[in-house]
């Protein structure tokens, strides 16, 4: 199958790799197709390419890149639109956009959406944005280098 994407052109894809999202994504109801490219030039973002709109791919990533890691329960719905069944492989992805300060002469920073991770079926491709109402945080250190790096989880 061929598609084009504003950020990558005309692709041949396999259909089997396609990801519905039956529900679309929020603000995007009418999106209910997508395939996952990774980012050139890039080790850890991924972007989720429409394949009905060219124009629209949400830059994503694995949470773990963040030092985040989701502890949730899926409603009974939710777990109906995945499909899932025992051994069904989850996928959470964090939507991220880029904050740039139009005064600041620094490089813009890039956030994730927390709140509201995407959930793939990875067996199944099937995907929903699960929508967080509210999330306990708490801090992750992690020696690197003989260095203490802080993270918010």
């Amino acid at each position: 199958m061929e598609i084009k994407s504003k950020a990558f052109g005309e692709q041949q894809i396999d259909p089997n790799t396609i990801i519905n999202f039956p529900d679309g994504i929020p603000g995007f109801e009418n999106q209910t197709s997508f395939q996952l490219f990774h980012q050139e030039g890039s080790e850890i973002v991924f972007l989720l390419q429409s394949l009905i709109d060219e124009e629209l791919a949400f830059p994503v990533a694995h949470p773990s890149q963040f030092n985040i890691n989701y502890n949730f329960v899926l409603s009974s719905k939710e777990e109906s639109t995945l499909e899932i069944e025992p051994g069904d492989d989850i996928l959470i992805l964090l939507i991220l956009h880029r904050e740039i300060n139009p005064d600041s002469t620094s490089q813009p920073t890039i956030k994730g959406s927390i709140k509201s991770p995407i959930v793939i079926n990875s067996k199944k491709k099937i995907g929903i944005q699960k929508l967080l109402k509210t999330i306990e945080q708490s801090i992750t250190l992690t020696e690197k280098n003989n260095e203490i790096d802080v993270s918010e989880v």
